[in-house]
């Protein structure tokens, strides 16, 4: 598997066309689309992984070293419009931390979510910078409800001295916990870095559909074949990815349409999350796929379902109204919480579910 993580979350058409071919010359033809706004090119061996690095660079997508890449971890809003700050900031924090040794977790993240409403407090980051309720920018650690306000020049410096803290502070030691957890385990900010700033309103989960910047689509468990990246790429000057496994087609005034692309706000494949499963993951218990698709049709439109193939859960970090977790004994469920949490019921097999589907939302 080769990740990809786009500059800004943004591929122009022909670098996502050029993605879709590599991926049918080098890989198996699958391309996921990740909880953090990446690709992955699947199936890639041995022999074929140096060509597939040498078509990617020809794309320019590669960043100079592994360790600059793994650090560029940054999340963008993608309804930005070509005169708000949004590319000036992610191009400049992508700059200062390319030039920052600062030995972050691999999962530690930025974003960027400076809209009229934030539509990233769901994605997973642990510095944010977004829009104050006077329209301001503010810097602000995840985990904390405030934020620190800053100047347009000051963002960017802001969000790197969060990220020096954090190290210096001891996040990155030991089982190195993400922001939020670091702060509940005791850590304090330091004054310079706290703020009072509240940030605007958070606004409902974003769905497919047509919007002022081009049309939101979403591809089913987050995987699609290189044609319909392909496809996408024909119909559109550039795709901007995020971190719901939709890609937004920009200026697109009609929905794209495909067998694989979800167009439907309504459909029943929006409410699952799955990661890959067996057989495409060596971690899996179960295949998670084939499970979520069967199942989605019974989870209610305002809740969401998450199948994980393994304790690691990383296809969704986060909380969800009901997670199944496969273990080598079964599906282990867990209500209103993570792959983390303690099971409500466990050894569920595949058949318990699908014959009683009622058992997933019991109790909601």
């Amino acid at each position: 598997m080769v990740r990809i993580r786009p500059r800004g979350g943004r591929l122009d058409a022909a670098q996502a066309a050029g993605i879709a071919d590599l991926a049918a010359r080098y890989g198996n033809g699958l391309i996921d689309l990740t909880s953090r706004a990446n690709l992955q090119i699947r199936g890639v061996g041995d022999e074929a992984y140096p060509p597939l690095i040498d078509g990617l660079a020809d794309l320019a997508l590669l960043d100079q070293d592994s360790e600059t890449e793994a650090q560029r971890n940054i999340l963008v809003t993608p309804f930005w419009t070509p005169d708000d700050d949004t590319p000036l900031l992610a191009a400049e924090l992508e700059r200062a931390l390319a030039g920052a040794s600062l030995d972050l977790p691999t999962k530690f993240g930025f974003a960027i979510d400076d809209g009229g409403e934030r539509v990233l407090t769901g994605a997973s980051a642990d510095i944010r910078i977004e829009r104050d309720r006077n329209r301001g920018l503010l810097v602000r650690a995840d985990g904390t409800r405030r934020g620190r306000s800053v100047s347009r020049g000051e963002a960017v410096d802001i969000a790197l001295a969060l990220a020096e803290w954090y190290v210096a502070s001891g996040g990155a030691k030991g089982e190195k916990r993400r922001m939020a957890a670091h702060l509940a385990g005791g850590a304090s900010l330091p004054q310079s870095l706290r703020g009072d700033a509240e940030p605007v309103a958070r606004s409902a989960d974003p769905v497919p559909g047509l919007y002022p910047t081009g049309g939101l689509v979403g591809v089913a468990f987050g995987q699609m074949p290189h044609q319909t990246l392909s496809h996408l790429a024909g119909c559109t000057q550039a795709l901007r990815m995020t971190p719901w496994r939709m890609v937004l087609a920009e200026g697109m005034h009609e929905m794209p349409r495909g067998a694989d692309l979800v167009t439907d706000p309504n459909d029943p494949a929006l409410r699952v999350i799955a990661c890959s499963g067996a057989p495409r993951c060596r971690e899996a218990h179960a295949d998670t796929r084939a499970l979520a698709s069967v199942l989605a049709s019974f989870v209610p439109a305002d809740a969401r379902l998450h199948v994980s193939g393994c304790a690691k859960g990383c296809a969704h970090s986060g909380s969800a109204d009901v997670t199944l977790v496969a273990s080598s004994d079964g599906f282990d469920l867990i209500r209103r919480g993570t792959t983390r949490d303690v099971p409500v019921m466990r050894g569920l097999t595949r058949s318990d579910l699908i014959a009683n589907p009622s058992v997933l939302m019991g109790g909601r």
